[in-house]
């Protein structure tokens, strides 16, 4: 990677992805091409606070610029689309804070389902179905308007997450040794996987913080669901058919239901189970008969800095 040293009339970019899980953060110059990348700990607020989500993404920014030599005043523009977005509250605040931070940027907060919409389909039309700590559907027309289903926090919404998938396994686990469900491999893993003596200790973590439990299960799921676990591949099967009817939602709310829908999806649960991709692919397919499914053209983080770049020149032209 080259380094680039800070010169007056040199424009620099930034572009979060900030989730529950972790934060992306990507330099770019003023031609689009990334000269830095780096990652840092969850960002979203309403899940980790606000103290921990500004020291993760000043983390990450600050890695990306010691990288090339820069300061924050070089940094003209900046792109952060973060979990928990969706209120006001939270977009003020983090304005607010990139604004202070970088003194000579534009600052633009959105949500992280509008950045991974950019990833995929760029200005075009489409729907993209995210699921990683939490799960969101999030689609766009032609004509700009959009529709959402899901993405409002884990104990109302976010069905088919990561954070859904390990709450119901671990329950499964419960139910197992009561002898109220099915026996699972999950059972002979758990404490092992989360580090943890006993249930009492694992209650305790889950009382502490349920972000650094439960989503840490869905690789031992998706693991199990691969070799045959039953209770594991039923599991992965209900979070298809939710993942699947939040997209079916917002084509519907979008007026899709007789054109072919395009598709795309971002976000940790992906990639991970040949099964559970397979029972993805099924229930989306049953869900919305037309759909096709794209792969997205860069990560959400880089697609922030292509919206914070052409924020820049739209403000520029009309100056």
């Amino acid at each position: 990677m080259r380094n680039k040293i800070s010169t007056s009339d040199a424009k620099y970019f930034l572009g979060f992805d900030g989730g529950g899980t972790k934060t992306e953060c990507v330099l770019a110059d003023a031609h689009g091409a990334v000269l830095a990348r780096a990652t840092a700990g969850p960002s979203n607020p309403l899940r980790t606070g606000y103290t921990r989500s500004w020291f993760s993404l000043s983390g990450a920014a600050d890695a990306v610029l010691g990288r090339n030599k820069l300061r924050a005043d070089d940094i003209r523009g900046i792109c952060a689309g973060l979990g928990g977005a969706g209120r006001t509250g939270v977009v003020r605040r983090a304005k607010t804070f990139f604004e202070r931070s970088f003194p000579n940027a534009k600052v633009l907060v959105t949500t992280d389902l509008e950045i991974a919409l950019e990833a995929a389909f760029g200005t075009g039309d489409g729907i993209i179905l995210l699921a990683g700590t939490g799960s969101a559907a999030f689609g766009r027309d032609v004509n700009g308007r959009t529709a959402r289903a899901g993405g409002r926090g884990p104990w109302i919404s976010d069905e088919g997450s990561a954070f859904d998938i390990g709450r119901r396994a671990i329950a499964a686990v419960v139910r197992s040794e009561e002898h109220r469900g099915p026996s699972t491999v999950l059972s002979k893993r758990l404490f092992k996987w989360q580090d943890c003596r006993n249930w009492d200790s694992l209650l305790e973590r889950i009382a502490k913080n349920p972000d650094d439990v439960f989503p840490k299960m869905f690789p031992l799921v998706a693991q199990v669901a691969d070799s045959g676990d039953e209770v594991a591949q039923g599991i992965l099967s209900t979070a298809a058919a939710s993942l699947a009817e939040l997209a079916s939602l917002v084509s519907s709310d979008l007026g899709w239901s007789d054109r072919e829908v395009l598709i795309g999806q971002v976000g940790g649960v992906f990639g991970r189970s040949r099964f559970f991709d397979k029972a993805i692919e099924a229930e989306l397919k049953k869900a919305c008969p037309r759909a096709k499914f794209v792969t997205t053209k860069m990560s959400p983080a880089e697609a922030a800095v292509q919206i914070a770049i052409r924020q820049s020149l739209a403000k520029g032209n009309a100056a």
